[in-house]
C-alpha cells in the first residue's frame, strides 16, 4: 500500500564497528530493536552490513528507520528509552554518523519471477 512518501523522516546511521564484535552487536541489535518499533511514530527499522567499504566490510553496518515525521522522531531520539537502547549497542562501536532526510518519492518495484532477458524484450 503506497504513503505519503513526502511526509516520511528517514534517519541513517553508519556504524563502525570493533573488530571481531560483529556477531555479538548484530544479536543485540536484535534483541533491543522493538525499543525502536514499538514506539508510535516509528514506520520500520533496517539493518544492513555493508558490501564495498574497501576491507571493512565485516564492521560498517546501516541502520536505517522510518518515522512518520521529524519532530516524532527527535521526541524519540531524547527519550530516555533510547538512550538505554544507546548503552547497550555503545560496547560494540568505534565510530560512525547519522543522517537524516525526508523522503520525496518511492516507486515501489515489482519484484516478479521475471528473467532480466524478459525485463529487456518488454521495452
Amino acid at each position: 500500500m503506497a504513503r505519503d512518501s513526502g511526509a516520511v523522516f528517514r534517519v541513517m546511521l553508519r556504524m563502525l564497528i570493533k573488530p571481531g564484535m560483529a556477531a555479538e552487536f548484530e544479536r543485540v541489535w536484535l534483541e533491543i530493536g522493538d525499543s525502536i518499533t514499538s514506539h508510535p511514530a516509528n514506520l520500520g527499522q533496517w539493518l544492513a552490513r555493508a558490501s564495498n567499504e574497501d576491507g571493512a566490510e565485516d564492521r560498517v553496518y546501516y541502520i536505517v528507520s522510518d518515522w512518520v515525521n521529524e519532530s516524532r522522531f527527535r521526541e524519540f531520539e531524547t527519550s530516555d528509552r533510547h538512550l538505554e537502547h544507546r548503552k547497550k549497542l555503545h560496547p560494540y562501536r568505534s565510530g560512525g554518523s547519522m543522517s537524516t532526510m525526508r523522503v520525496i518519492a518511492h516507486l515501489p518495484g515489482v519484484a516478479s519471477p521475471a528473467t532480466h532477458r524478459q525485463w529487456e524484450e518488454a521495452r
